[in-house]
């Protein structure tokens, strides 16, 4: 899967599974609250219940004859009798700060339960009765709605994935078909490019003949053509070709390379000051490694001003490629990585330069340090 198509996809799950369980939770939310409201309600008419029995036993009291009477006491829950002024007559508990204008009433987990009694049998006329609330239930619905948002995420999350599979489907074809494109343009490419080059450097070595200023320019633009080719076949392989990882000598190659950019540095008339120390050796994949120099190399040629300054300095630590030429403003700088980004439209090339320069840098772990001013230049160091 492609960095863009994963991206996609995960923007989208995001999306989808904040949206979908927020409203699952909104829905089980108001769930839980009808529920426990009913569950309550419950506890409440079992306490009704209760009260009802009773008063009908103090009735039974109040009837009786004996000189001794007995006042019920259960075990489930406690009760308390008033008088029509509100005062405290007898009970198994005695409870403070009951409003008796309200039926039920509930403080720091307990139920308490108001009834008025008429006719005033024992001379009471509220029963007053409290039970702690039974948490069992409450704790049992919010376990079973855990459970239900927890499958239903899992069950959203697989149904978001086949989605947003869906969803990327058509952005995959349409780089499954670019890639095809680009194998078959550097394909085509590849060839002709290869044979201009080589028909150059046999006219200049055998023949002295008119005509040198033309053949420069057809070198620069094949060789310009040439970088493009080799940038797309490194992308097109999405760097999963097999690198030959070992020390490869960074100040040789660095000097080639300059060497290679010769003629477009002659042709901006650009001065050139190299500071490479010798024998400088860095493990790295020779590919990866001539892509990185030629892509900051080219940057430097490509978006310098006529008769510029490139400077080179390569030591043990770090590789610094300076320039003097359009430069940078912060805004462009944050993108300067983002593939088919390009800081001057009017300049050639296809803006994956600095994407290729960065998956490289990733992969090996080296450090990048982009120094850059408008109208200024630009300086980039990297460090391994």
């Amino acid at each position: 899967m492609l960095k863009s198509e994963k991206k996609s996809l995960f923007r989208f799950l995001i999306i989808y599974m904040i949206t979908t369980m927020a409203l699952f939770t909104l829905a089980t939310t108001i769930f839980y609250i009808f529920e426990k409201h009913w569950l309550l309600d419950v506890q409440k008419d079992a306490l009704k219940l209760n009260a009802e029995s009773l008063v009908v036993k103090i009735r039974q009291l109040h009837l009786d004859d004996s000189d001794k009477l007995i006042y019920p006491i259960e075990d489930s829950y406690k009760s308390a009798l008033f008088d029509i002024d509100k005062n405290y007559i007898f009970g198994d508990f005695r409870p403070k700060n009951i409003d008796f204008k309200i039926p039920f009433e509930i403080k720091d987990g307990v139920l308490y339960h108001i009834k008025p009694v008429s006719p005033y049998y024992l001379g009471t006329a509220y029963l007053v009765l409290k039970k702690p609330i039974n948490q069992a239930p409450f704790e049992r619905l919010l376990w079973t709605i855990s459970l239900f948002l927890l499958f239903a995420f899992f069950v959203f999350s697989i149904l978001g994935f086949f989605l947003g599979k869906l969803f990327t489907a058509p952005m995959r074809q349409s780089f499954e078909k670019m890639n095809r494109f680009i194998q078959d343009t550097t394909h085509e490419l590849n060839t002709p490019i290869s044979t201009i080059l080589t028909n150059i450097e046999l006219l200049e070595t055998l023949y002295e003949c008119d005509g040198k200023q033309e053949r420069k320019r057809i070198e620069i633009a094949s060789k310009t053509l040439s970088r493009l080719y080799d940038d797309l076949t490194y992308i097109n392989l999405n760097h999963k070709h097999h690198r030959d990882i070992k020390p490869i000598n960074i100040s040789t190659l660095l000097d080639e390379r300059i060497l290679y950019f010769d003629s477009m540095i002659e042709a901006k008339k650009i001065t050139l000051t190299k500071q490479i120390d010798k024998d400088i050796t860095i493990t790295i994949d020779e590919n990866d490694a001539l892509r990185l120099i030629d892509n900051l190399l080219s940057n430097a040629i490509k978006y310098n001003r006529q008769k510029g300054l490139l400077k080179v300095i390569l030591d043990a630590k770090f590789l610094s490629i300076e320039d003097s030429g359009i430069g940078m403003d912060k805004k462009e700088l944050e993108v300067i990585f983002r593939r088919y980004q390009r800081s001057n439209q009017s300049e050639g090339g296809f803006g994956i330069g600095m994407d290729i320069v960065n998956q490289i840098i990733s992969f090996y772990k080296f450090k990048i340090d982009i120094e850059s001013k408008k109208k200024k230049g630009t300086k980039v160091s990297i460090r391994w």
